[in-house]
């Protein structure tokens, strides 16, 4: 039975230790949020993306994608976004408001995919073919390695909306950087 934790600061201390974890492991329930954004009609385009790196300090969010991809266009014309993570375990859903920031070049961009570019995910980031467009075939060859189209994505977080199914009782708070307010479920 797990302790249903009771302090503001502990919740607090306890979602970024998700998040942080969700970062390194492939197994977390938070590992793959969903993304929400709006689209070009204006409507909401919502994906499962990767939680790549967090940083508690700079309460931030890390996620690695194409440049070619729609949710880039997307945030290069609205930088703010919805992240909504589901736990089972915990009975947690947490939904991130962020203003997202898109780098596709730089010596952090450049550190990340020297790394990456030694995974299977690298042919991703070096296909000529962008995210989502018809292919002629299944099988698509890749590009030149010096050409990629790696970008990292950071998610700075504006607030965060709280949610603990319980038994004893559902909860709810909003949750900002320095404050904490609770919400009716």
């Amino acid at each position: 039975m797990k302790t249903r934790l009771e302090e503001p600061q502990d919740i607090r201390q306890q979602i970024w230790k998700e998040l942080g974890r969700a970062s390194q492991d492939r197994h977390h329930e938070w590992r793959t949020p969903v993304l929400a954004t709006v689209g070009s009609d204006g409507a909401a385009n919502a994906r499962t993306v990767v939680l790549r790196e967090v940083d508690l300090k700079a309460q931030t969010l890390h996620i690695f994608t194409d440049a070619r991809s729609a949710k880039v266009q997307e945030l290069k014309h609205q930088a703010h976004a919805v992240l909504v993570f589901w736990s089972k375990r915990l009975s947690w859903q947490l939904r991130v408001r962020a203003c997202i920031t898109i780098q596709t070049h730089g010596p952090e961009v450049e550190a990340l995919w020297d790394r990456v570019k030694q995974s299977a995910a690298a042919g991703d980031y070096l296909s000529p073919v962008a995210p989502g467009s018809l292919s002629a075939s299944t099988k698509v060859k890749t590009g030149d390695a010096n050409q990629h189209h790696f970008t990292l994505l950071t998610a700075k977080v504006v607030d965060m909306d709280w949610l603990e199914l319980g038994r004893e009782g559902h909860r709810r708070a909003k949750i900002g950087a320095d404050t904490w307010d609770w919400l009716a479920p």
